[in-house]
């Protein structure tokens, strides 16, 4: 059994966050790997909050999908993980925009629409009464946004890239990779720590602050990738090079992350189980061997994720998840695949 080190969410629910649109691509920011001698970067293990706003407004669970109190909308057809999109041909980005259409019908069917795998559907859904409320409801609980919290692997001194998670955020129904129109970095401040036990995932607990220190330009399988702002703090961060996946060696190794308002910790580990023909972000096991982090949080816990994993002075990738049924052990990705994605 085995679960991501998720980023860790905040809310199932937010209100639409207003961001402008970014008028730059990752690419602006990226840089040439062929040369991985050659390049030095800052390591991360700060963490980091982020918040995405999606096309439309995401499904993430029906009231009920049996019996008289059974949703409307699911009976109609909608799944969790539907993005809608349009309520009566209106566009609908933010849940009050998508109730006070509802409000509008009352009694009379809607047509939803909604994109699922990137397909466009269309539902008919005939809303029921709801006595508790004294409107006209369709029995399902949607989310405008995302919020939560990650690792910083690593930024780029030269272009003030960065890159962290070592995953992507992913839809919990589908499990691809969210999609958003627009994202944002934002200053968090760790304030406690879940500990991990056998069989369930422990997590870290934060809170953000209102500093936006970055945009979010990139969310896919190896992780998120963005810009941070020039007032960032990643300066003082250690500048190492790289680790190239056929130098990895089976042995000591230390991660790099924040589990307090103490700062960055540096945490001993092993690596093993290396494999350097893989492609995705499962590409070696890393084991917790460091007194300290194990006291502190059981292992590798949700939040963790993106934390860097340093080997002989070197930046060899991030933790990416956590083995449900010990959480002292996990897996880690090659920096490499992390920066063939920037």
């Amino acid at each position: 059994m085995q679960n991501k080190v998720k980023l860790r969410t905040l809310s199932v629910v937010l209100l639409a966050i207003l961001l402008f649109v970014p008028t730059f691509s990752i690419t602006t920011y990226a840089r040439d790997i062929k040369n991985l001698d050659e390049i030095e970067l800052c390591t991360g293990g700060m963490p980091f909050g982020v918040k995405i706003s999606s096309p439309g407004l995401t499904v993430v669970k029906f009231n009920a999908t049996k019996g008289k109190n059974a949703s409307s909308a699911y009976l109609a057809g909608l799944r969790e993980g539907d993005i809608i999109t349009h309520v009566n041909g209106v566009r609908v980005t933010t849940i009050e925009s998508f109730i006070k259409e509802i409000d509008k019908a009352g009694a009379n069917t809607i047509k939803l629409v909604a994109r699922r795998n990137g397909k466009e559907l269309t539902f008919n859904v005939k809303p029921k009464y709801s006595r508790d409320d004294g409107r006209y409801k369709t029995g399902i609980f949607i989310k405008d946004s995302t919020a939560g919290i990650g690792t910083v692997t690593f930024i780029d001194p030269e272009t003030g890239s960065f890159g962290g998670l070592g995953h992507a955020i992913s839809d919990t129904s589908s499990g691809k990779p969210t999609v958003f129109t627009q994202g944002a970095v934002m200053d968090v401040k760790i304030n406690g720590v879940i500990k991990g036990t056998v069989g369930t995932p422990g997590e870290l607990k934060g809170a953000f602050s209102s500093k936006r220190t970055g945009k979010l330009l990139k969310n896919c399988n190896a992780g998120v990738f963005g810009v941070l702002s020039n007032d960032s703090n990643y300066k003082t961060s250690e500048k190492i090079k790289i680790c190239p996946k056929n130098e990895i060696n089976e042995g000591e190794a230390y991660i790099k992350c924040t589990l307090n308002s103490g700062g960055i910790g540096t945490y001993k580990v092993k690596i093993y189980d290396i494999d350097t023909s893989n492609s995705g972000v499962k590409n070696f096991k890393i084991k917790v061997t460091d007194k300290k982090l194990l006291e502190l949080s059981g292992g590798i816990v949700q939040g963790m994720s993106g934390s860097p994993v340093i080997q002989n002075g070197k930046l060899v990738g991030a933790v990416t998840h956590v083995l449900i049924n010990d959480p002292t052990t996990g897996y880690g990705i090659f920096i490499e695949n992390m920066l063939k994605e920037i």
